[in-house]
């Protein structure tokens, strides 16, 4: 990318396409790391296409010929076919469930040959992020109508409820983060606060002794009437109201989600929310799976699971301040962290480059985010505006979840770390994110729809 060509130079951000590079530079050095072969040629492994750190290589040099497509693009193209290219996502999402394959449990994936494969799941967040920032850009859009605020919640939704039905969770709960773009638009918080809540009770439920629970609800409803009774005393509405949400908690906990567990989800569903809470399956909701899997291979699940993380931390902790090195890593060089190349790349860069490689890490993603930010700000779009702060959403969801995953304060769910993690895909779409951005920021002036 020259700098002096006014076609693909003028009004870039020239900090986010630095940033892009130095992130995707490390996740090469990173994979290398973690995967290179004492006594390997290096050149020769690199432009062999056949190690996971050449291929990786390969999908950056391809992202960055597809961004600099794009930063040839006029931006009205993006709103032209914002709609169009969702349907599309769609459609392939669906075409999955025909032609997948079974790669470690997710059945998201489609092969091209062995070197090869498309998750359509993870591309189609782009295609999410443009369809809802058409929509909430839209004049006859009215947002503060709960009819709009359901159609752009079902745009998000969609695309997550197949995730989901393709065994792929962890993305699923990406496309949540969709909802932090309709906030920023009007949004009432109560309704993320209502979300919010909801699924801590469902979790409360699942952890909790029923009985503790139902008291503890009790005891909350009880204890905010007293501290309300003057509002009461001036508005018996405000009495009904705290107790039609008592009511309905206690509905959730007690019917709602026994129900939801042995009656509409399948076997595989309740042992998959129970792994990710890190609990057994409780007898009455494995009786009632007829799919639900062997015990024995389930409680070989978790404990791969809980060895992973446990390696994991072994591995971030044994860089100490300053890290081992490239290629000194003891827990990642001799493989005792699986999937240390994609889900737990942290680790890596943990143990060879320490706390003050891992903390340069952290901040660059802050920078970048504090950009787009920035970025999304400076809009006079509508449509710019909301596809800038969806950019934002989604990597902050994916860090978010991916360095919680790894040193053991989430669940094991399989979120790649952006711009880092092994995966043409992934690293496809976070660049397709961020450049699309890019080049509507470029033509900022403009005010698209």
């Amino acid at each position: 990318m020259n700098q002096k060509n006014p076609a693909i130079s003028k009004g870039i951000d020239w900090m986010l396409v630095w940033l892009y590079i130095i992130l995707a530079s490390i996740g090469v050095l990173s994979i290398f790391a973690a995967t290179y072969k004492e006594g390997d040629d290096v050149v020769k492994t690199f432009l062999s296409l056949k190690t996971d750190y050449s291929r990786q290589a390969f999908y950056f040099v391809f992202s960055g010929i597809i961004a600099t497509f794009i930063l040839l693009t006029d931006s009205k193209f993006f709103t032209a076919t914002a709609n169009l290219l969702y349907a599309a996502g769609i459609v392939l999402m669906l075409l999955v469930f025909p032609f997948h394959s079974d790669v470690k449990g997710t059945k998201s994936i489609i092969r091209f040959g062995s070197a090869f494969q498309l998750q359509p799941a993870e591309l189609c967040k782009l295609f999410v992020n443009l369809a809802l920032a058409k929509y909430l850009s839209r004049v006859e859009t009215d947002f503060k109508k709960t009819t709009s605020q359901l159609i752009a919640a079902a745009i998000a939704v969609t695309p997550a409820i197949l995730s989901i039905a393709q065994s792929e969770t962890g993305l699923a709960l990406v496309y949540f983060s969709f909802f932090l773009v309709m906030f920023r638009e009007g949004l009432p918080a109560a309704v993320l606060v209502v979300g919010f809540s909801l699924g801590i009770l469902v979790v409360a439920t699942l952890t909790a002794p029923p009985n503790i629970l139902a008291i503890a609800l009790t005891v909350v409803a009880a204890a905010t009437i007293y501290f309300m009774r003057r509002q009461i005393k001036r508005s018996r509405e405000t009495l009904v109201v705290i107790l039609a949400i008592w009511i309905a908690c206690v509905t959730i906990q007690r019917i709602a989600v026994p129900f939801a567990f042995k009656h509409a989800l399948k076997g595989y569903q309740v042992e998959r929310i129970y792994s990710m809470l890190g609990k057994d399956v409780p007898e009455e909701y494995i009786k009632a799976g007829a799919e639900q899997e062997d015990p024995e291979k389930a409680l070989k699940k978790k404990e791969a699971g809980d060895y992973n993380v446990k390696q994991s931390k072994i591995a971030i902790g044994s860089g100490g301040f300053l890290g081992k090195g490239l290629l000194k890593g003891t827990q990642t060089r001799n493989g005792f962290v699986p999937e240390q190349r994609t889900d737990f790349i942290f680790c890596t860069i943990g143990e060879g480059f320490g706390f003050i490689g891992s903390f340069i890490l952290l901040s660059i993603y802050l920078l970048l985010l504090l950009r787009i930010v920035t970025i999304a700000e400076r809009q006079r779009s509508v449509f710019s505006r909301c596809y800038a702060y969806g950019v934002a959403s989604v990597i902050f969801f994916h860090i978010a979840i991916n360095l919680c995953m790894t040193i053991g304060l989430a669940p094991v769910i399989g979120i790649p770390l952006p711009f880092i993690s092994y995966g043409g895909t992934a690293l496809l779409t976070f660049t397709m994110l961020l450049f699309i951005l890019v080049r509507l920021d470029a033509d900022r002036q403009m005010v698209l729809r």
